[in-house]
């Protein structure tokens, strides 16, 4: 499958010298103009959809998710004390944006499950994912041999951290030594996980 979508993804990767470059300006005016959470019919990245699990059939859908840029918005607050001390710069969330970004798709279409979400632009104000959102209850996906595993026991995936990005916040990529206090949960080692 990763051979026949190829180009695909070798003109993602080079943006400036295909396609993707010369669309790119006029995609972000229209997606700006857009809702936050606005389903589409059809995947902008055929290959990481693919890749991510995505296939077009019933049951499935694509959302492409507008995220603000940026690390934590924190206000400045008039204490008297050092200046440096006060913690508003440079302090990120321990959330991802691309975590966001699924959180408010699968809040957008409740009855649906987020399988899977990918990159698809950004400028200099907000990032922009594409979620790919799943029916547990619908018939397509449950005779699906693939897809049946989303109809049992998987509610609130993007909530509780079971996507790819979730499971890479929660520190989940790693196992072994030096990770002894990422399991069973970041909270469960008061925070020191990462």
């Amino acid at each position: 499958m990763r051979s026949f979508y190829s180009y695909i993804g070798a003109a993602w990767n080079s943006p400036r010298d295909g396609y993707v470059g010369a669309l790119r300006q006029s995609r972000l005016k229209l997606w700006r103009r857009e809702r936050t959470v606005q389903k589409i019919e059809r995947p902008t990245r055929l290959d990481r959809a693919r890749a991510l699990g995505y296939k077009a059939k019933q049951g499935i859908i694509i959302a492409r998710v507008k995220v603000r840029r940026g690390g934590l918005r924190k206000s400045r607050y008039v204490r008297g004390r050092k200046t440096s001390k006060m913690g508003m710069h440079k302090i990120t969330m321990a959330k991802s944006i691309q975590r966001i970004a699924e959180e408010r798709a699968s809040r957008r279409f409740r009855n649906l499950e987020v399988m899977n979400s990918y990159w698809v632009g950004e400028d200099g104000r907000h990032k922009w994912f594409e979620v790919i959102l799943i029916d547990p209850n619908h018939p397509a996906i449950i005779s699906d041999k693939e897809l049946s595993w989303i109809t049992t026991g998987q509610r609130g995936r993007s909530e509780r951290g079971k996507t790819s990005a979730g499971m890479k916040g929660r520190g989940m990529r790693k196992k072994g030594s030096g990770t002894e206090k990422t399991r069973p949960s970041i909270r469960a080692h008061d925070g020191k996980g990462k």
